[in-house]
């Protein structure tokens, strides 16, 4: 069977879906289950994009049987011409839409398209991986403005000499996680830090974590067993900070269902001044946490399947190196190197993100046999 006919014959298998999502998503019942619901309509979205690029495929198959058609039988000087460029268009473009095709059949992680939570830690090297650290939130806060994201600080803690010590940021928009989540992991940087004062090059890293943020329903939290305590944000003055208690600690017992043990878990939530907004923060920090807890195990038993090389999601593998001496970024999963190391710390990542995205996509087309 040849490679169009099998792939034809994928297309053609997935219309009775198409129509029953499509009768489905109209049906009150599955409108008021909200989960399935929203289930649904992201099932509906992608069969619609695969439906058009069926639609594209026949027509273009059907043109360039019809125009080598007439290149074989007709006589007239300008159809013939006519047909050879359509025989040209239609050979350039099948084999593009092809791949297209064949990339909209693996299936996606179903967490791609979530928000994410961002959490970047100094690692080793002291005030000097603090700085680093700060100098990755900048990074990844330039690219999210040019990608239209919205990224919030739920916590941070600063670094003695500058930088944070540890800071934990909401982002929110299309693909998120999908995009991010390549950044997970040990990321190294060489260069002299302010405090050496004999000009020697010094190594030191941060660790990058990105999860996919929970939403409302993937998490049951008995909201009535929150212990909730305020108090007053410590920080710069202002006019308010201080002196009203905006700053939300919650506890709560939650049940490992992977290991059964009782686990006290706190989060603390200061970053504004309005406390109604950070207790929903917390809140909406302490889901992601039990979802990424309860999911681990999930993640784990088909991580050789789902997870790729690229995207592994091991925060302790060294994954970039920032050599501030020669410029260079190094990418060690992809061996990917470039020298505009002071674009890329201004947020002019998406490159290195798209020779990753297109790794991953050649492991998962491998694994799919397509």
């Amino acid at each position: 069977m040849s490679e169009t006919t099998s792939l034809l014959e994928k297309l053609d298998g997935l219309v009775a879906r198409f129509e029953e999502v499509s009768t489905l998503i109209t049906d009150p019942n599955v409108i008021a289950d909200q989960q399935r619901y929203v289930r649904l309509t992201k099932e509906y979205k992608e069969l619609e994009e695969l439906m058009a690029a069926r639609q594209e495929y026949a027509n273009l198959l059907g043109n360039l049987s019809e125009s080598k058609s007439i290149l074989m039988t007709e006589d007239d000087a300008e159809m013939k011409e006519m047909a050879r460029e359509e025989v040209a268009v239609c050979e350039r473009r099948i084999p593009e839409l092809e791949e297209e095709i064949k990339l909209m059949l693996v299936p996606k992680d179903p967490e791609d398209s979530k928000n994410a939570i961002l959490e970047i830690r100094g690692g080793t090297g002291g005030d000097e991986a603090a700085l680093f650290a700060g100098d990755l939130f900048r990074m990844y806060a330039k690219y999210c403005e040019t990608k239209g994201w919205r990224l919030e600080v739920s916590s941070a803690s600063e670094g003695a000499s500058g930088g944070f010590k540890e800071i934990v940021c909401s982002v929110t928009g299309d693909d998120v996680y999908g995009t991010l989540k390549y950044e997970s992991g040990v990321h190294r940087v060489q260069r002299v830090p302010a405090t050496e004062t004999q000009g020697r090059v010094h190594t030191s890293a941060a660790t990058v974590a990105v999860l996919p943020e929970a939403e409302a329903f993937d998490v049951i939290i008995n909201e009535g067993e929150i212990k909730w305590d305020t108090f007053r944000s410590s920080g710069a003055g202002g006019q308010n900070v201080n002196k009203v208690e905006s700053g939300v600690r919650l506890r709560y017992n939650w049940k490992n269902p992977n290991t059964g043990a009782v686990e006290e878990i706190l989060i603390e939530c200061t970053e504004t001044r309005d406390q109604p907004k950070n207790k929903e923060r917390a809140l909406a920090r302490l889901r992601t946490f039990i979802y990424d807890k309860e999911h681990q195990k999930y993640v784990d038993d088909i991580a050789s399947r789902r997870k790729t090389l690229v995207s592994s999601g091991d925060r302790s593998a060294k994954i970039r190196t920032y050599n501030y001496p020669q410029g260079r970024i190094t990418d060690h999963r992809i061996n990917y190197t470039i020298y505009n190391l002071s674009a890329f710390m201004d947020g002019d990542i998406q490159d290195c993100i798209d020779h990753l995205i297109v790794a991953e996509n050649a492991e998962r087309l491998k694994e799919a046999e397509l």
